[in-house]
């Protein structure tokens, strides 16, 4: 079997991304209460942060295939936007919302890349993705829960 050291690198990276998404939810259950506005912030800071990543990487297929004249391009441009305005919003509500809603847009930044990954060539990543956010979304809201 080849070692593909890009590969290596993306798991890594990806698999490391959840070390906060982890750890903070179960802070929520662990810390005192006044600990609790400040770990569910970052908790949801981040979220907000990792949504707003994955509606970038629409904005690059969408700036790829504008360049080409590829059909969709305008959808990825379009969509590249949704996941950063509903993080915003998001990081406005209580916790006890905001981390469920980010959750909510975990789940449909998978669903829409479920959809369109493979015309742009990135549907052998889909299954790293699902197992991302499977593991983000439960976080987010176990740690709702806690809140």
């Amino acid at each position: 079997m080849h070692h593909d050291p890009t590969r290596a690198l993306i798991d890594g990276l990806g698999y490391a991304g959840l070390a906060p998404f982890v750890g903070l939810a179960l802070l929520l259950w662990l810390v005192s209460p006044d600990l609790h506005p400040f770990v569910a912030l970052a908790l949801a800071a981040y979220g907000a942060a990792i949504v707003s990543f994955l509606g970038g990487i629409h904005w690059g297929i969408g700036l790829r295939y504008a360049t080409t004249q590829t059909p969709g391009h305008a959808f990825h441009l379009v969509w590249g936007v949704v996941p950063s305005l509903l993080a915003w919003v998001s990081m406005l509500m209580p916790a006890y919302a905001g981390l469920p809603l980010l959750g909510l847009v975990l789940v449909a930044c998978y669903a829409v890349d479920r959809k369109t990954w493979a015309d742009a060539g990135l549907a052998h990543w889909l299954p790293l993705r699902w197992r991302l956010t499977v593991v983000a979304t439960l976080s987010c809201v176990f740690g709702a829960a806690g809140t």
